[in-house]
């Protein structure tokens, strides 16, 4: 078992402290501010709805206007879509009651049943970097002794999945416009859940049948459709970069530990600061492992002044291009490796 050492904690912390350490140091920051919420929440709905509009009318003109106008969307539609994330993680509003109605609202826009979410989100939280409990709400990750292990036909369904074309091509259309619609992975005793993605269907055949009485099908979906597929993508990609690079974090049960996890098996996403706007702050993804009930807007500070924080894997745009090729968890050297390299030391 690898100890709980890292390079900003005490040398002689002992593992059964480490939580405690943690949450002393990140607890004035877990409290959420209901004026910052609203103003967020107000602010971004309304820049959405304008954009949207922009968008409804530029069909007057050339499309490729409208699919440009379709960027600043996108990024707005990620941002409501975090203020959903934090909502599920009650760390939005101070009141569960308004965080919930607020999450199932967001969750019409996009398109994610928002008690399904929750859930599976939490499933995440609990397990990540978890060999043992690989279940609910994780990019399926193998290790290469379990490749090794499958046949031919086991390891190239695995390399189909894991081709960057499938996930981000092909993922975000199953996930959020199919799936969602049915989760099938969701157990039945999951009444609350089901009746999320119900109520998440209705309201979002409402809105189609409002949009064919008042401006047509046609001008809907040409307005509608690249919001949803980008921002499908930007969604899958940040929630994969966020966990899938060389050093991370992934160990036996019985060996698995919750703080090591956060710190060591989730990245920070070092993004401009208008990115950082649009996603959220959801960057500081080792900020929020370790507390997810810190909210959106105060991950930054919370990051910028605990030095402790700072030990941690960074990642700018271009260099997390290179986990895309990384698909398989390396237990001897403990580091994600790609079929490439694992291939040629095979042959060496």
């Amino acid at each position: 078992m690898s100890a709980p050492f890292h390079p900003a904690l005490p040398p002689d912390i002992k593992p059964a402290e480490l939580s405690r350490y943690w949450n002393q140091l990140l607890a004035p920051f877990m409290g959420a501010d209901n004026r910052r919420a609203s103003f967020q929440l107000v602010t971004t709905a309304c820049m959405f709805l304008g954009t949207w509009a922009l968008m409804w009318y530029s069909l007057r003109g050339p499309y490729w206007i409208t699919v440009l106008l379709s960027l600043p969307a996108v990024g707005l539609m990620t941002r409501l879509f975090i203020f959903q994330h934090d909502c599920g993680h009650g760390s939005f509003f101070t009141s569960r009651r308004v965080n919930n109605l607020v999450g199932s609202i967001i969750g019409v826009a996009t398109l994610t049943p928002y008690y399904y979410w929750r859930r599976t989100h939490a499933i995440h939280h609990a397990t990540s970097g978890d060999l043992g409990r690989r279940t609910l709400g994780d990019v399926k990750i193998m290790t290469v002794e379990e490749y090794l292990s499958l046949r031919k036909l086991g390891r190239l369904q695995y390399r189909v999945y894991r081709n960057p074309i499938v996930l981000f091509g092909v993922g975000p259309i199953w996930q959020f416009i199919i799936k969602h619609r049915l989760p099938a992975d969701a157990p039945r005793t999951w009444r609350k859940e089901w009746m999320s993605v119900l109520t998440t269907n209705t309201g979002l055949a409402a809105v189609v049948v409002l949009a064919h009485f008042t401006m047509g099908l046609k001008a809907f979906f040409l307005v509608q459709l690249p919001i949803t597929l980008v921002s499908g993508v930007v969604g899958i990609w940040l929630f994969y970069i966020q966990h899938q690079f060389q050093d991370t974090y992934w160990r036996k049960h019985k060996d698995w530990d919750f703080c090591r996890a956060g710190i060591q098996g989730s990245s920070f996403y070092n993004l401009p600061r208008m990115l950082h706007w649009f996603t959220g702050n959801i960057g500081f993804h080792h900020v929020h492992h370790l507390a997810s009930r810190i909210p959106n807007y105060n991950l930054q500070r919370c990051f910028r002044e605990i030095k402790q924080l700072h030990h941690v894997t960074r990642l700018s745009f271009l260099t997390s291009l290179k986990s895309l090729r990384l698909a398989l968890w390396d237990e001897a050297n403990e580091r994600l490796v790609s079929f490439r390299s694992l291939r040629h030391r095979q042959t060496a």
